[in-house]
């Protein structure tokens, strides 16, 4: 029998802790808690986690120190938990490369459907790099997007880093080439829901985009922002 997946559960509160350990055990998970950072870094030495469920408030050290320390350690998915309303913080998590995130309070059920679309995406991930399918290339604007590996090149043949999230949004733009696509549609693509209307996530994952892609700045040519529409990737895409 193949291991259950490992997940390393970080919330100050108890209850939740204790909730979410429970309910995730249930659903075929093994699942180690923390309440701060001391506690997570000995977690963390001590076991080895497919995804880290980490909320942003906690005591001492915040969930976004933390999260820069996790993502210094190695590339786990991050499921961030965040405060209704505590938009700065989201966004900031989000710069900083978490794979989701949840607004307190959350259905356990959609947390669960959030960790599972996560793991999917880090397997599928795998599965590519170690030749589980048929190579294709993406050539755009001079940039290569190798998809086996998940790897994006630029015009000089030098790798630039992606995140699982920003992997997304790229092939999301790139098989939509030339089309206007809105904030609601890339939110549907990307997570299967539907952004409120003061909800600046896609925004911030475009203008992270578009720094790994050199396109930032007032002008961008590649990733245009089209007004009251949303964006588009404004390039031919060849594919081999």
């Amino acid at each position: 029998m193949e291991p259950l997946p490992h997940i390393l559960v970080v919330d100050d509160d108890r209850e939740i802790r204790d909730l979410l350990a429970r309910f995730l055990e249930r659903n075929m998970f093994r699942v180690t808690t923390a309440r701060d950072g001391r506690e997570t870094r000995k977690a963390w030495q001590a076991g080895h986690y497919q995804i880290v469920v980490l909320d942003l408030m906690l005591p001492g050290e915040t969930g976004l120190e933390l999260a820069r320390w996790l993502r210094e350690q190695a590339n786990v998915p991050i499921v961030m938990l965040t405060a209704m309303g505590e938009e700065t913080d989201r966004i900031i998590g989000l710069e900083m490369g978490a794979d989701d995130y949840l607004p307190k309070p959350f259905n356990p059920r959609e947390l669960l459907a959030r960790i599972r679309a996560v793991l999917r995406r880090t397997t599928e991930a795998a599965t590519t790099r170690s030749g589980g399918s048929l190579s294709q290339c993406l050539y755009f604007s001079g940039w290569t997007l190798d998809a086996t590996r998940r790897r994006l090149l630029n015009p000089d043949g030098a790798e630039v880093a992606l995140t699982g999230g920003e992997y997304d949004l790229l092939t999301a733009l790139l098989d939509r080439a030339n089309r206007v696509l809105t904030r609601d549609m890339l939110f549907d693509l990307l997570r299967g829901r539907q952004a409120g209307p003061f909800d600046r996530a896609i925004d911030v994952a475009i203008s992270r985009l578009r720094r790994k892609l050199e396109d930032n700045g007032r002008n961008a040519q590649l990733i245009k922002t089209v007004r009251g529409g949303g964006y588009v990737l404004a390039s031919d895409v060849e594919r081999r």
